[in-house]
């Protein structure tokens, strides 16, 4: 059994998910495959597998429940984080995660090959670059845990989005003040609990009011 099995596992029953042993298996691979890359990639500045499984794993995990349905694009994707973690736990959705760091999709491509993963793509551009707008298309959920800003983050995710798509944000403390600047988009704050971390997540849900 893998070390940190029991641990994802306790972690995932606190978070109210229902994983098969399979998925639980591949989100520990997952994890393997980002611990060995770290070291000649520099792809996460957190190098100790049993903090990643806290602040990527779980993390990630954390926003399951509240996710909304549909083709997904995980902007300013890094190492994967949200978005092969979504992938692994739901083979039936199409997932796109961008990035412009050729080192972490390149990563994320040797993982999709290696472990075969049918849903799910890497795409090395950044989110502004026309041809990629045009290329990819419009998608049902963008989502990102990386954008420091949620303004910029709207701007950016706009020509990926079709009138009924939302946008949901991963972060730390509700950035009220921006919220606020964004009184025209219908908005959802969810409070997220991570397993073994003493800070606080939200989900961030904005879609376009009508």
């Amino acid at each position: 059994m893998h070390p940190y099995y029991q641990a994802l596992t306790d972690g995932v029953s606190a978070l109210n998910l229902d994983l098969s042993e399979q998925v639980l298996n591949n989100l520990l691979k997952y994890q393997d495959a980002l611990v060995l890359w770290n070291k000649a990639y520099n792809l996460t500045a957190i190098r100790e597998p049993k903090e990643m499984l806290i602040k990527h794993l779980l993390d990630s995990l954390s926003i399951l429940n509240h996710f909304p349905k549909g083709r997904m694009l995980d902007v300013g994707t890094g190492g994967g984080m949200p978005g092969m973690i979504v992938a692994l736990c739901q083979p039936e959705r199409e997932c796109v995660l961008l990035d412009s760091n050729g080192k972490k999709i390149r990563f994320l491509k040797q993982f999709i090959a290696d472990m075969k993963l049918t849903n799910v793509k890497a795409v090395q551009t950044r989110v502004e670059d026309q041809q990629s707008i045009n290329d990819l298309g419009h998608f049902d959920v963008i989502t990102s845990r990386a954008f420091a800003s949620l303004l910029d983050f709207v701007d950016a995710a706009k020509p990926y989005m079709h009138e009924q798509s939302v946008i949901a944000a991963m972060k730390g403390v509700v950035p009220h003040d921006e919220l606020s600047s964004l009184s025209n988009w219908s908005q959802q704050i969810i409070a997220l609990k991570v397993p073994k971390l003493d800070e606080q997540r939200h989900l961030i849900v904005l879609s376009q009011s009508s």
